[in-house]
């Protein structure tokens, strides 16, 4: 296991454009961030040089518990697709959260506790991010408010429970219980929520609560780092069988995943010592990379974050509730918006949901795991392309982020195998109204 994380910034040769102060429009300084984020993620969230962090001892031995996750290889679905490429997953649900989130979850929460902080805030879509910060929070004795998206509250029940097992607090967001929601309710009292608009109501609590800070489970650049072990271990683990990748697939919702999996061999291909092909998956019904606006906007719907310059279908972008997983941000990773923009993240991809729970059943049908619907688009790829390689006769070696399990997902599950999901792909005056939501700023891509 590695002891360090991988900051792909300090190999960039373009960096991403720098947050900017809402109110003045000029770039975030670290100490601007103190009031939100407690000083050692503030800090990781700005350095763009130091290349490896040493992993805090505290959170190696957090990490020791589920880590290194496994490396595997999917035989049965080579088989059954009769390809001549050779695939592999990287499978990150051997922890109670059921996902990839406590990789970052337990050095957030460890840096607060050291900080002397009591309390975090966040909020979660599909559940993954609050389940695993409620075991962090768990580890480290301290108490956590969770934020969760209306729709994906109503449909994942267990999620709560599981939280609250853990000793965190849900609400479903928006909610009566801040400003931010009381507005968002205001205008519209039947929406079923956003990750925007959750961020809205859980950096308000924290701002609002003495000794509280507020932590984000995906996009920061802190968030990708932190994920950089899943690439780290999994490059290690493809030289010991002698692989490396030609191409690496990864579900892409906020970047973490993503950005976690490619990160040592983006690495490679900034150093120009090897040229991978890098494919982002991403629901058709949130297309943030496929067809968003590479621009400056607010983290949140309630526009009380500094702004990132990333791919976004605007901060009032409301995705649809029948979307079964997460993956339902309305941007992207300023990292991996960079990358994609830059043609040094190669590919993006919009999925229908059908589409992907077909390939979701024929992976666990195979492969006797039940995989989650984020991972699950990732899967739907890496078919795909294991197909191109049978129709071409090219033996590639493919390599994808299986982020997490299902088991919270069964209604979604139960929906596709009873004909009852439907596809949802915005129109463009679906994603219009979004747009007009972007913050005016004079000469950038928002103007």
């Amino acid at each position: 296991m590695p002891t360090q994380w991988y900051n792909m910034r300090a190999d960039m040769k373009s960096l991403p454009d720098p947050l900017l102060n809402p109110a003045t429009l000029k770039p975030i300084e670290e100490k601007d961030l103190y009031p939100i984020f407690c000083e050692e993620l503030a800090k990781q969230e700005m350095d763009c040089t130091t290349p490896f962090f040493d992993i805090p001892e505290p959170v190696l031995e957090v990490y020791k518990t589920y880590r290194p996750s496994p490396l595997c290889r999917a035989y049965a679905l080579e088989k059954h697709l009769q390809t001549p490429a050779k695939i592999y997953y990287k499978f990150e649900g051997n922890n109670t959260s059921g996902s990839h989130k406590l990789n970052s979850a337990v050095p957030q929460a460890y840096y607060a506790k050291k900080q002397g902080i009591t309390k975090l805030t966040t909020e979660t879509g599909a559940g993954q991010w609050g389940t695993a910060l409620a075991e962090a929070c768990s580890f480290f004795g301290m108490d956590l408010d969770v934020f969760m998206v209306k729709a994906s509250y109503y449909q994942k029940p267990q999620r709560k429970a599981i939280i609250n097992t853990f000793g965190g607090n849900v609400i479903p967001s928006p909610s009566d219980t801040t400003e931010a929601g009381r507005k968002i309710l205001a205008n519209d009292p039947e929406t079923s929520g956003s990750l925007g608009c959750a961020i809205s109501e859980a950096i308000e609590k924290a701002v609002t609560t003495p000794n509280c800070r507020y932590v984000l489970g995906s996009v920061l650049n802190q968030v990708l780092l932190h994920q950089s072990i899943i690439g780290l271990e999994a490059q290690k683990a493809m030289e010991l069988i002698g692989e490396y990748p030609d191409i690496v697939i990864g579900c892409a919702g906020g970047g973490s995943n993503l950005g976690g999996l490619i990160a040592p061999f983006m690495r490679d291909r900034l150093l120009g010592r090897k040229h991978p092909y890098f494919i982002a998956v991403e629901p058709a019904s949130c297309p943030s990379l496929t067809r968003g606006r590479y621009a400056y906007d607010f983290c949140d719907t309630g526009k009380v974050t500094p702004l990132a310059k990333m791919y976004t279908l605007g901060s009032g972008f409301i995705p649809s509730p029948i979307h079964a997983g997460g993956l339902r941000y309305h941007g992207m990773s300023p990292i991996i918006s960079k990358l994609y923009d830059d043609g040094l993240l190669d590919e993006a991809r919009g999925e229908e949901q059908t589409k992907v729970f077909e390939a979701a059943v024929l992976f666990a049908k195979l492969e006797t795991i039940l995989p989650a619907p984020e991972s699950s688009h990732a899967i739907r790829c890496a078919i795909d392309e294991a197909v191109k390689c049978r129709e071409s006769g090219e033996g590639k070696t493919i390599l994808f982020g299986l982020t997490g399990t299902g088991f919270f997902d069964l209604s979604a599950y139960t929906a596709y195998l009873e004909n009852n999901m439907a596809d949802y792909i915005p129109s463009d005056k679906d994603l219009q109204s979004g747009f007009d939501t972007l913050p005016k700023i004079p000469n950038s891509n928002n103007e």
